[in-house]
Protein backbone atom coordinates (compact mmCIF):
# COMPACT_ATOMS: atom_id res chain seq x y z
CA UNK A 1 0.00 0.00 0.00
CA UNK A 2 1.69 3.06 -0.93
CA UNK A 3 1.22 6.99 0.87
CA UNK A 4 -1.48 7.79 -1.08
CA UNK A 5 -3.71 4.67 -0.35
CA UNK A 6 -4.08 2.37 -3.55
CA UNK A 7 -2.41 -0.11 -4.68
CA UNK A 8 0.33 -0.02 -7.57
CA UNK A 9 -0.61 -1.74 -10.65
CA UNK A 10 0.64 -4.76 -11.65
CA UNK A 11 3.97 -5.08 -14.42
CA UNK A 12 1.47 -5.73 -17.19
CA UNK A 13 -0.13 -2.64 -16.26
CA UNK A 14 2.87 -0.30 -15.97
CA UNK A 15 3.25 1.21 -19.60
CA UNK A 16 -0.93 0.67 -20.23
CA UNK A 17 -2.27 4.35 -21.04
CA UNK A 18 -4.79 5.61 -18.11
CA UNK A 19 -7.77 7.41 -18.39
CA UNK A 20 -10.18 9.00 -15.38
CA UNK A 21 -13.90 8.56 -16.57
CA UNK A 22 -16.52 10.61 -16.33
CA UNK A 23 -18.93 10.79 -13.24
CA UNK A 24 -21.48 8.54 -14.04
CA UNK A 25 -18.65 5.91 -16.02
CA UNK A 26 -16.59 6.04 -11.90
CA UNK A 27 -20.32 5.19 -10.68
CA UNK A 28 -20.93 2.02 -12.49
CA UNK A 29 -17.22 1.25 -11.91
CA UNK A 30 -17.83 0.89 -8.42
CA UNK A 31 -20.91 -1.11 -8.74
CA UNK A 32 -18.78 -3.64 -11.01
CA UNK A 33 -15.99 -3.50 -8.69
CA UNK A 34 -17.94 -4.59 -5.77
CA UNK A 35 -20.54 -6.81 -7.39
CA UNK A 36 -23.59 -4.50 -7.30
CA UNK A 37 -23.88 -5.49 -10.99
CA UNK A 38 -23.83 -9.04 -11.02
CA UNK A 39 -23.99 -10.89 -13.07
CA UNK A 40 -21.83 -8.50 -15.25
CA UNK A 41 -18.12 -8.56 -14.76
CA UNK A 42 -17.46 -4.93 -17.13
CA UNK A 43 -18.57 -2.46 -19.16
CA UNK A 44 -20.52 -3.99 -22.23
CA UNK A 45 -18.97 -4.66 -25.79
CA UNK A 46 -21.53 -4.18 -29.22
CA UNK A 47 -23.22 -7.76 -28.77
CA UNK A 48 -24.64 -7.43 -25.52
CA UNK A 49 -25.54 -3.60 -26.23
CA UNK A 50 -27.41 -4.58 -29.74
CA UNK A 51 -29.07 -7.63 -28.00
CA UNK A 52 -30.12 -5.29 -25.19
CA UNK A 53 -31.20 -2.79 -27.37
CA UNK A 54 -33.61 -5.26 -29.49
CA UNK A 55 -34.85 -7.98 -26.55
CA UNK A 56 -34.36 -6.00 -23.55
CA UNK A 57 -31.67 -8.79 -22.91
CA UNK A 58 -27.71 -9.79 -22.65
CA UNK A 59 -26.58 -11.45 -25.51
CA UNK A 60 -26.58 -14.58 -23.56
CA UNK A 61 -29.93 -14.34 -22.86
CA UNK A 62 -29.53 -12.57 -19.28
CA UNK A 63 -32.16 -10.09 -18.46
CA UNK A 64 -30.73 -6.60 -17.52
CA UNK A 65 -32.62 -3.10 -18.01
CA UNK A 66 -29.66 -0.67 -19.02
CA UNK A 67 -26.84 -0.20 -21.00
CA UNK A 68 -23.53 -0.56 -18.70
CA UNK A 69 -20.54 1.79 -21.07
CA UNK A 70 -17.43 3.13 -21.01
CA UNK A 71 -16.24 5.62 -23.80
CA UNK A 72 -12.83 6.98 -24.09
CA UNK A 73 -11.05 9.35 -26.59
CA UNK A 74 -10.04 8.10 -30.18
CA UNK A 75 -6.73 8.09 -29.73
CA UNK A 76 -6.54 6.02 -26.90
CA UNK A 77 -9.14 3.55 -28.10
CA UNK A 78 -6.97 3.10 -31.89
CA UNK A 79 -3.39 3.09 -29.29
CA UNK A 80 -4.84 -0.19 -28.24
CA UNK A 81 -3.72 -3.48 -29.74
CA UNK A 82 -6.88 -6.08 -28.98
CA UNK A 83 -4.29 -8.98 -30.23
CA UNK A 84 -1.69 -8.27 -27.64
CA UNK A 85 -2.45 -9.01 -24.07
CA UNK A 86 -0.02 -6.87 -22.99
CA UNK A 87 -1.33 -3.79 -24.74
CA UNK A 88 -4.71 -3.96 -24.58
CA UNK A 89 -5.65 -2.72 -21.18
CA UNK A 90 -6.42 1.29 -19.66
CA UNK A 91 -5.88 1.81 -16.32
CA UNK A 92 -9.04 3.40 -14.68
CA UNK A 93 -7.92 6.34 -12.62
CA UNK A 94 -10.14 9.11 -10.23
CA UNK A 95 -10.58 12.52 -10.92
CA UNK A 96 -7.07 12.96 -8.79
CA UNK A 97 -5.70 10.92 -11.13
CA UNK A 98 -5.47 7.78 -9.01
CA UNK A 99 -5.42 4.24 -10.13
CA UNK A 100 -8.96 2.45 -9.24
CA UNK A 101 -9.37 -0.42 -11.90
CA UNK A 102 -8.01 -2.05 -14.64
CA UNK A 103 -10.15 -2.56 -17.99
CA UNK A 104 -8.93 -5.29 -20.35
CA UNK A 105 -10.35 -3.97 -23.45
CA UNK A 106 -12.12 -7.16 -26.26
CA UNK A 107 -14.02 -4.72 -27.85
CA UNK A 108 -13.83 -1.19 -29.45
CA UNK A 109 -16.34 0.78 -31.78
CA UNK A 110 -16.97 4.85 -32.80
CA UNK A 111 -19.39 5.95 -30.51
CA UNK A 112 -19.48 9.80 -30.87
CA UNK A 113 -18.03 13.48 -31.18
CA UNK A 114 -14.17 11.97 -31.99
CA UNK A 115 -15.14 9.07 -28.58
CA UNK A 116 -14.86 5.10 -28.86
CA UNK A 117 -17.09 2.77 -27.02
CA UNK A 118 -14.84 0.18 -25.49
CA UNK A 119 -16.28 -2.79 -23.66
CA UNK A 120 -14.02 -5.42 -21.60
CA UNK A 121 -13.94 -7.05 -17.90
CA UNK A 122 -12.97 -4.95 -15.46
CA UNK A 123 -11.27 -5.72 -12.19
CA UNK A 124 -9.42 -3.32 -9.19
CA UNK A 125 -6.11 -2.25 -8.45
CA UNK A 126 -6.22 0.09 -5.92
CA UNK A 127 -8.26 0.60 -3.06
CA UNK A 128 -10.82 3.55 -3.80
CA UNK A 129 -11.10 4.65 -0.24
CA UNK A 130 -11.28 8.32 -0.06
CA UNK A 131 -14.37 10.87 0.43
CA UNK A 132 -17.35 11.22 3.23
CA UNK A 133 -19.15 8.72 4.78
CA UNK A 134 -16.50 5.49 3.77
CA UNK A 135 -18.05 3.54 6.39
CA UNK A 136 -21.20 3.51 4.99
CA UNK A 137 -19.50 2.55 1.22
CA UNK A 138 -19.86 -1.03 1.99
CA UNK A 139 -20.02 -4.29 -0.82
CA UNK A 140 -22.95 -6.46 -1.30
CA UNK A 141 -20.87 -9.17 0.59
CA UNK A 142 -20.22 -7.24 3.45
CA UNK A 143 -24.17 -6.06 4.00
CA UNK A 144 -25.22 -9.24 3.60
CA UNK A 145 -23.42 -10.64 6.15
CA UNK A 146 -24.43 -7.42 8.59
CA UNK A 147 -28.23 -8.81 7.60
CA UNK A 148 -30.58 -10.89 9.79
CA UNK A 149 -32.14 -13.93 8.69
CA UNK A 150 -35.60 -13.28 7.15
CA UNK A 151 -37.36 -10.34 4.86
CA UNK A 152 -35.01 -7.38 4.15
CA UNK A 153 -37.18 -4.31 3.08
CA UNK A 154 -35.41 -2.07 1.03
CA UNK A 155 -35.71 1.59 0.36
CA UNK A 156 -34.03 4.09 -2.22
CA UNK A 157 -33.73 6.96 0.20
CA UNK A 158 -32.58 9.44 -3.37
CA UNK A 159 -34.32 12.33 -1.59
CA UNK A 160 -34.79 13.24 2.51
CA UNK A 161 -37.08 11.55 4.14
CA UNK A 162 -39.69 13.85 5.59
CA UNK A 163 -42.87 12.25 8.02
CA UNK A 164 -45.44 10.97 5.03
CA UNK A 165 -42.23 8.55 3.79
CA UNK A 166 -40.92 7.53 7.21
CA UNK A 167 -44.80 6.73 8.22
CA UNK A 168 -44.87 4.73 4.87
CA UNK A 169 -41.21 2.89 5.84
CA UNK A 170 -42.47 1.92 9.33
CA UNK A 171 -46.14 0.73 8.21
CA UNK A 172 -44.46 -1.97 5.78
CA UNK A 173 -41.74 -2.66 7.93
CA UNK A 174 -43.52 -3.99 10.71
CA UNK A 175 -46.59 -5.28 8.03
CA UNK A 176 -43.47 -7.56 6.77
CA UNK A 177 -41.71 -7.96 9.99
CA UNK A 178 -39.05 -6.83 8.19
CA UNK A 179 -35.37 -5.88 8.93
CA UNK A 180 -35.26 -1.85 7.31
CA UNK A 181 -32.13 -1.53 4.59
CA UNK A 182 -31.50 1.82 3.24
CA UNK A 183 -29.40 2.44 0.19
CA UNK A 184 -28.22 6.34 0.13
CA UNK A 185 -27.53 6.88 -3.75
CA UNK A 186 -24.55 9.04 -3.33
CA UNK A 187 -23.36 8.58 -7.23
CA UNK A 188 -24.65 12.61 -8.25
CA UNK A 189 -26.75 15.03 -7.05
CA UNK A 190 -29.87 14.84 -6.03
CA UNK A 191 -33.06 16.98 -7.02
CA UNK A 192 -32.35 20.54 -6.70
CA UNK A 193 -28.24 20.28 -6.51
CA UNK A 194 -28.96 18.47 -2.87
CA UNK A 195 -25.29 17.30 -2.75
CA UNK A 196 -24.71 13.20 -1.34
CA UNK A 197 -23.19 14.37 2.00
CA UNK A 198 -26.30 16.79 2.33
CA UNK A 199 -28.91 13.46 1.11
CA UNK A 200 -26.44 11.28 3.89
CA UNK A 201 -26.64 13.73 6.71
CA UNK A 202 -30.17 14.34 6.66
CA UNK A 203 -30.92 10.66 6.49
CA UNK A 204 -28.80 9.99 9.37
CA UNK A 205 -30.95 13.40 11.27
CA UNK A 206 -34.10 10.81 10.52
CA UNK A 207 -33.13 7.76 11.97
CA UNK A 208 -34.51 8.17 15.31
CA UNK A 209 -38.50 7.96 13.49
CA UNK A 210 -37.48 4.73 11.90
CA UNK A 211 -37.60 1.15 12.84
CA UNK A 212 -34.15 -0.50 13.49
CA UNK A 213 -31.71 -0.05 9.99
CA UNK A 214 -28.76 -0.76 8.47
CA UNK A 215 -27.50 2.06 5.96
CA UNK A 216 -25.40 1.91 3.11
CA UNK A 217 -24.74 4.44 0.72
CA UNK A 218 -24.62 2.92 -3.18
CA UNK A 219 -23.38 5.26 -5.81
CA UNK A 220 -26.19 5.00 -8.14
CA UNK A 221 -26.94 7.47 -11.24
CA UNK A 222 -29.93 8.23 -13.09
CA UNK A 223 -29.73 7.34 -16.60
CA UNK A 224 -33.51 10.07 -17.46
CA UNK A 225 -35.85 6.55 -18.04
CA UNK A 226 -38.05 6.01 -14.97
CA UNK A 227 -38.87 2.39 -15.55
CA UNK A 228 -35.41 1.37 -16.48
CA UNK A 229 -33.72 3.39 -13.42
CA UNK A 230 -36.12 1.78 -11.71
CA UNK A 231 -35.46 -1.85 -12.71
CA UNK A 232 -31.67 -1.10 -12.12
CA UNK A 233 -32.07 -0.16 -8.76
CA UNK A 234 -34.19 -3.20 -8.01
CA UNK A 235 -31.23 -5.33 -9.18
CA UNK A 236 -28.74 -3.78 -7.22
CA UNK A 237 -30.72 -3.97 -4.12
CA UNK A 238 -31.35 -7.67 -4.93
CA UNK A 239 -27.58 -7.64 -4.60
CA UNK A 240 -27.11 -6.20 -1.08
CA UNK A 241 -29.68 -8.76 -0.02
CA UNK A 242 -33.08 -7.18 -0.47
CA UNK A 243 -36.41 -8.74 -0.41
CA UNK A 244 -38.69 -6.14 -0.60
CA UNK A 245 -38.34 -2.51 -2.09
CA UNK A 246 -40.89 0.20 -0.82
CA UNK A 247 -41.17 1.83 -4.33
CA UNK A 248 -42.66 4.95 -4.86
CA UNK A 249 -42.82 4.14 -8.57
CA UNK A 250 -44.87 1.98 -11.07
CA UNK A 251 -45.21 -2.29 -9.78
CA UNK A 252 -42.20 -3.91 -11.52
CA UNK A 253 -41.77 -7.40 -12.48
CA UNK A 254 -39.34 -10.16 -14.09
CA UNK A 255 -36.65 -11.06 -10.69
CA UNK A 256 -35.07 -9.51 -8.15
CA UNK A 257 -37.35 -8.30 -4.85
CA UNK A 258 -40.73 -8.15 -4.62
CA UNK A 259 -41.85 -4.09 -5.30
CA UNK A 260 -44.59 -2.52 -2.98
CA UNK A 261 -46.14 0.47 -4.07
CA UNK A 262 -47.61 1.95 -0.90
CA UNK A 263 -50.83 4.28 -0.63
CA UNK A 264 -50.74 8.31 -0.82
CA UNK A 265 -51.04 9.10 3.11
CA UNK A 266 -52.18 12.59 4.30
CA UNK A 267 -52.18 13.92 7.78
CA UNK A 268 -54.95 13.74 9.98
CA UNK A 269 -54.91 17.30 12.50
CA UNK A 270 -57.38 15.68 14.76
CA UNK A 271 -54.97 13.10 16.66
CA UNK A 272 -51.48 14.35 14.20
CA UNK A 273 -50.85 11.08 12.77
CA UNK A 274 -50.14 9.93 8.70
CA UNK A 275 -52.63 8.16 7.95
CA UNK A 276 -54.19 6.43 4.46
CA UNK A 277 -55.31 9.61 2.39
CA UNK A 278 -59.10 7.98 2.33
CA UNK A 279 -59.29 7.20 5.73
CA UNK A 280 -59.33 11.06 6.55
CA UNK A 281 -62.35 13.63 6.75
CA UNK A 282 -61.34 16.38 3.91
CA UNK A 283 -61.98 18.42 6.42
CA UNK A 284 -58.94 17.08 8.91
CA UNK A 285 -56.99 16.02 5.64
CA UNK A 286 -53.60 17.99 5.00
CA UNK A 287 -51.53 16.92 2.12
CA UNK A 288 -47.59 16.69 2.40
CA UNK A 289 -46.24 19.28 1.12
CA UNK A 290 -44.64 19.38 -2.36
CA UNK A 291 -40.89 19.59 -3.54
CA UNK A 292 -41.71 23.10 -4.88
CA UNK A 293 -43.57 23.93 -1.91
CA UNK A 294 -40.68 22.66 0.71
CA UNK A 295 -38.00 24.92 -1.51
CA UNK A 296 -39.74 27.81 -1.26
CA UNK A 297 -40.04 28.06 2.18
CA UNK A 298 -36.13 26.75 2.62
CA UNK A 299 -35.21 30.22 -0.12
CA UNK A 300 -37.36 32.48 1.72
CA UNK A 301 -36.08 31.54 5.22
CA UNK A 302 -39.00 30.12 6.83
CA UNK A 303 -38.82 26.91 8.97
CA UNK A 304 -40.26 23.88 7.55
CA UNK A 305 -43.70 22.79 9.52
CA UNK A 306 -42.69 20.26 12.34
CA UNK A 307 -46.05 18.02 11.18
CA UNK A 308 -44.16 17.26 7.63
CA UNK A 309 -40.75 17.48 8.54
CA UNK A 310 -38.90 16.30 11.76
CA UNK A 311 -36.95 19.10 13.31
CA UNK A 312 -33.29 17.18 12.81
CA UNK A 313 -33.97 16.68 9.28
CA UNK A 314 -35.42 20.53 8.64
CA UNK A 315 -32.14 21.70 10.43
CA UNK A 316 -29.71 20.02 7.93
CA UNK A 317 -31.96 21.00 5.12
CA UNK A 318 -32.01 24.84 5.92
CA UNK A 319 -28.06 24.47 6.46
CA UNK A 320 -27.67 23.29 2.84
CA UNK A 321 -30.07 25.37 1.35
CA UNK A 322 -30.39 28.90 3.42
CA UNK A 323 -32.29 31.86 2.26
CA UNK A 324 -31.72 32.89 -1.04
CA UNK A 325 -29.90 36.11 0.27
CA UNK A 326 -27.18 34.25 2.23
CA UNK A 327 -26.71 31.68 -0.44
CA UNK A 328 -23.91 31.94 -3.16
CA UNK A 329 -25.18 33.18 -6.65
CA UNK A 330 -24.03 33.33 -10.41
CA UNK A 331 -25.57 36.05 -12.39
CA UNK A 332 -24.63 35.18 -15.78
CA UNK A 333 -25.04 37.71 -18.70
CA UNK A 334 -24.66 36.73 -22.31
CA UNK A 335 -25.37 38.83 -25.84
CA UNK A 336 -23.54 39.56 -28.59
CA UNK A 337 -20.27 41.68 -28.45
CA UNK A 338 -21.01 45.44 -28.28
CA UNK A 339 -24.96 44.34 -26.76
CA UNK A 340 -23.91 45.98 -23.22
CA UNK A 341 -23.87 43.15 -21.42
CA UNK A 342 -20.50 44.04 -19.48
CA UNK A 343 -21.27 47.65 -19.16
CA UNK A 344 -24.78 46.13 -17.04
CA UNK A 345 -22.43 43.62 -14.97
CA UNK A 346 -20.12 46.61 -13.87
CA UNK A 347 -23.10 48.88 -13.11
CA UNK A 348 -24.59 46.06 -10.80
CA UNK A 349 -21.51 44.99 -9.00
CA UNK A 350 -21.02 48.40 -8.06
CA UNK A 351 -24.17 49.14 -7.17
CA UNK A 352 -23.93 45.81 -4.67
CA UNK A 353 -20.37 46.64 -3.81
CA UNK A 354 -21.93 50.06 -2.67
CA UNK A 355 -24.61 48.67 -0.69
CA UNK A 356 -22.71 45.68 1.10
CA UNK A 357 -25.90 43.77 0.40
CA UNK A 358 -23.37 40.77 -0.97
CA UNK A 359 -19.84 40.04 -1.55
CA UNK A 360 -19.11 40.00 -5.61
CA UNK A 361 -17.22 38.87 -7.96
CA UNK A 362 -17.06 40.44 -11.41
CA UNK A 363 -15.63 38.00 -14.29
CA UNK A 364 -15.66 40.06 -17.35
CA UNK A 365 -15.15 38.53 -20.45
CA UNK A 366 -12.13 40.72 -22.00
CA UNK A 367 -10.55 39.96 -18.09
CA UNK A 368 -11.09 36.58 -18.06
CA UNK A 369 -9.13 36.01 -21.81
CA UNK A 370 -6.39 37.97 -20.10
CA UNK A 371 -5.96 36.76 -16.91
CA UNK A 372 -7.67 32.83 -16.82
CA UNK A 373 -8.19 31.96 -20.63
CA UNK A 374 -5.18 33.19 -21.88
CA UNK A 375 -4.05 31.01 -25.07
CA UNK A 376 -7.46 29.90 -26.22
CA UNK A 377 -8.17 31.05 -29.36
CA UNK A 378 -12.18 31.36 -30.55
CA UNK A 379 -12.90 27.84 -32.38
CA UNK A 380 -16.17 26.17 -30.82
CA UNK A 381 -13.85 23.73 -28.66
CA UNK A 382 -11.87 27.19 -27.19
CA UNK A 383 -15.26 29.05 -26.45
CA UNK A 384 -16.75 26.14 -24.72
CA UNK A 385 -13.64 25.40 -22.74
CA UNK A 386 -13.68 29.17 -21.56
CA UNK A 387 -17.18 29.26 -20.33
CA UNK A 388 -16.32 25.92 -18.69
CA UNK A 389 -13.10 27.31 -17.10
CA UNK A 390 -15.72 30.87 -16.27
CA UNK A 391 -18.50 28.45 -14.83
CA UNK A 392 -15.75 26.60 -12.49
CA UNK A 393 -14.76 29.63 -11.31
CA UNK A 394 -18.40 31.14 -10.38
CA UNK A 395 -19.23 28.06 -8.88
CA UNK A 396 -16.88 28.32 -6.64
CA UNK A 397 -17.11 31.70 -6.04
CA UNK A 398 -20.93 30.74 -4.98
CA UNK A 399 -20.05 27.62 -3.58
CA UNK A 400 -18.74 29.99 -0.47
CA UNK A 401 -21.84 31.98 -0.63
CA UNK A 402 -20.34 34.91 -2.44
CA UNK A 403 -22.27 36.14 -6.16
CA UNK A 404 -20.17 36.11 -8.90
CA UNK A 405 -21.58 38.37 -12.48
CA UNK A 406 -20.15 36.92 -15.87
CA UNK A 407 -20.80 38.69 -18.60
CA UNK A 408 -19.23 36.65 -21.32
CA UNK A 409 -20.30 36.64 -25.10
CA UNK A 410 -21.15 32.68 -24.37
CA UNK A 411 -23.05 32.06 -28.13
CA UNK A 412 -23.89 28.24 -27.59
CA UNK A 413 -26.61 27.05 -25.50
CA UNK A 414 -24.67 24.08 -24.31
CA UNK A 415 -22.05 25.49 -22.59
CA UNK A 416 -24.22 28.03 -21.18
CA UNK A 417 -26.49 24.91 -19.80
CA UNK A 418 -22.88 23.45 -18.50
CA UNK A 419 -21.98 26.64 -16.61
CA UNK A 420 -25.49 26.57 -14.92
CA UNK A 421 -25.21 22.69 -13.63
CA UNK A 422 -22.26 23.62 -12.13
CA UNK A 423 -23.74 26.25 -9.75
CA UNK A 424 -26.84 24.34 -9.21
CA UNK A 425 -24.03 21.37 -8.14
CA UNK A 426 -22.17 23.79 -5.87
CA UNK A 427 -25.71 24.69 -3.71
CA UNK A 428 -25.79 28.10 -5.34
CA UNK A 429 -28.73 29.95 -7.90
CA UNK A 430 -28.05 30.53 -11.54
CA UNK A 431 -29.78 33.46 -13.17
CA UNK A 432 -29.05 33.89 -16.78
CA UNK A 433 -29.80 37.22 -18.38
CA UNK A 434 -30.25 37.50 -22.41
CA UNK A 435 -28.90 41.01 -23.32
CA UNK A 436 -30.94 40.86 -26.51
CA UNK A 437 -29.46 43.88 -28.13
CA UNK A 438 -29.94 43.96 -32.02
CA UNK A 439 -27.01 42.77 -34.19
CA UNK A 440 -27.41 46.02 -36.42
CA UNK A 441 -27.02 48.25 -32.63
CA UNK A 442 -23.92 46.47 -31.66
CA UNK A 443 -22.27 46.91 -35.33
CA UNK A 444 -23.04 50.58 -35.18
CA UNK A 445 -21.18 50.54 -31.77
CA UNK A 446 -18.57 48.24 -32.87
CA UNK A 447 -15.59 50.03 -30.36
CA UNK A 448 -12.92 47.74 -31.06
CA UNK A 449 -13.77 47.58 -34.72
CA UNK A 450 -14.32 43.72 -34.82
CA UNK A 451 -17.41 43.71 -36.99
CA UNK A 452 -16.36 46.40 -39.57
CA UNK A 453 -13.15 43.79 -39.76
CA UNK A 454 -15.16 40.80 -40.11
CA UNK A 455 -17.48 41.99 -42.45
CA UNK A 456 -14.34 42.72 -44.80
CA UNK A 457 -13.37 39.44 -44.22
CA UNK A 458 -9.83 40.02 -42.07
CA UNK A 459 -10.99 37.87 -39.38
CA UNK A 460 -13.15 34.65 -39.09
CA UNK A 461 -15.21 32.96 -36.45
CA UNK A 462 -17.37 36.54 -35.85
CA UNK A 463 -20.20 35.65 -33.49
CA UNK A 464 -23.23 37.39 -35.65
CA UNK A 465 -21.14 37.59 -38.78
CA UNK A 466 -20.02 34.24 -39.72
CA UNK A 467 -20.35 32.26 -36.15
CA UNK A 468 -23.64 31.77 -34.73
CA UNK A 469 -25.34 33.38 -31.53
CA UNK A 470 -27.66 30.65 -30.34
CA UNK A 471 -30.18 32.60 -28.43
CA UNK A 472 -31.65 31.45 -24.83
CA UNK A 473 -34.54 30.28 -24.43
CA UNK A 474 -33.92 29.62 -20.61
CA UNK A 475 -33.11 32.97 -19.46
CA UNK A 476 -34.94 34.06 -16.43
CA UNK A 477 -34.17 37.98 -17.65
CA UNK A 478 -33.89 39.72 -21.13
CA UNK A 479 -33.05 43.14 -21.57
CA UNK A 480 -32.28 45.24 -24.73
CA UNK A 481 -29.98 48.07 -24.17
CA UNK A 482 -30.76 49.61 -27.87
CA UNK A 483 -34.57 50.80 -25.24
CA UNK A 484 -32.92 50.75 -21.92
CA UNK A 485 -30.35 53.18 -20.87
CA UNK A 486 -27.66 51.45 -18.56
CA UNK A 487 -29.17 53.14 -15.17
CA UNK A 488 -32.54 51.17 -16.41
CA UNK A 489 -30.72 48.04 -17.52
CA UNK A 490 -28.79 47.90 -14.15
CA UNK A 491 -32.34 49.14 -12.29
CA UNK A 492 -33.70 45.68 -14.56
CA UNK A 493 -31.44 43.69 -12.82
CA UNK A 494 -31.41 44.70 -9.73
CA UNK A 495 -35.46 44.44 -9.42
CA UNK A 496 -35.39 40.75 -10.37
CA UNK A 497 -32.83 40.30 -7.93
CA UNK A 498 -34.40 41.58 -5.18
CA UNK A 499 -38.15 40.39 -6.46
CA UNK A 500 -36.43 36.78 -6.48
CA UNK A 501 -35.25 37.03 -2.81
CA UNK A 502 -31.25 36.81 -4.04
CA UNK A 503 -31.01 40.43 -2.73
CA UNK A 504 -32.32 42.40 0.16
CA UNK A 505 -35.28 44.63 -0.42
CA UNK A 506 -34.04 48.50 0.25
CA UNK A 507 -35.55 50.05 3.45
Amino acid sequence: MSERGWLMPDELLRDAPAYSPRAGELADLELLLTGAYAPLTGFLGRADLTALQRRGRLADGTPWPLPVTLEVPEPLALGLDLDDPALRSIVLTDQEGAPIAAVEVNDTWPSRDGRYGVGGTVRQIGDGRHGPFQRLRRTPAEVRELLPPGRVLGVVADRPLHRPQLAQIAHAARTLAAHLLVLIPVGEAGPGGLSPEVLVRTVFAARDRMPPATLVAVPLVRRGDEIRDALLRAKVAAAYGVTHLLSTGEMLSGGGPRVLVPRELAYDNRDGQWRWRDDIPPRNRRLALRTDEIDDLLDRGFPLPEWHTPPAVAKELARARPPRRQRGLVVFLTGLSGSGKSTVARGVADHLRETGDRTVTLLDGDVVRRELSAGLGFSKEDRDLNIRRIGWVAAEVARHRGMAICCPIAPYAAARRTAREMATLAGAGFVLVHVATPLEVCERRDRKGLYAKARAGLIKGMTGIDDPYEAPLDAELTLDTSELSVDEAVGAVLHHLTETGWVEPKR
